[in-house]
């Protein structure tokens, strides 16, 4: 399985880490993997739980629903007090778009989820040689309360 993390520095003084993964199932254990080691280094443990079920939701989204063989995972920390979660993928023609599952649905419930735990989500279609050419990121944030790291 193909996987590239990356780490870059940002002003918070927190770097941002990014994760390139095949298209399959299988991404999400390593993006759930990547946010508890992430929280762990910043100190942001209590955050764990909500943050690997929201790239659970992003990274499962990408692979049921997007193009092409890889996927790009993004766990960030732009402030002190806030956590960003993306994936990148290449299909920005199918925008996210909340269901209305059945009580037996197996499948649907995910921008649901989305809702109830970020404190904001949304998504950005890119474009150009920096976005990956024609690519959309679908993200979320999680207000935390600042630690001593």
């Amino acid at each position: 399985m193909t996987s590239t993390t990356t780490a870059r520095p940002r002003q918070t003084g927190h770097p941002g880490y990014e994760l390139e993964l095949e298209r399959t199932p299988q991404a999400a254990v390593q993006a759930r993997s990547l946010v508890r080691a992430t929280l762990a280094c910043w100190n942001l443990e209590e955050h764990t739980d909500s943050g690997v079920l929201l790239i659970s939701e992003l990274v499962a989204n990408a692979v049921r629903h997007a193009h092409g063989p890889l996927i790009w995972v993004h766990v960030e920390r732009p402030a002190a007090t806030l956590l960003y979660f993306a994936v990148v993928d290449r299909a920005p023609e199918l925008l996210p778009c909340r269901r209305t599952p059945g009580p037996d649905a197996l499948s649907g419930r995910g921008l649901h989820l989305l809702d109830g735990v970020a404190d904001r989500w949304g998504y950005d279609a890119m474009d150009g040689a920096a976005a990956r050419r024609r690519t959309k990121r679908v993200w979320a944030e999680l207000r935390v309360t600042p630690s001593n790291s």
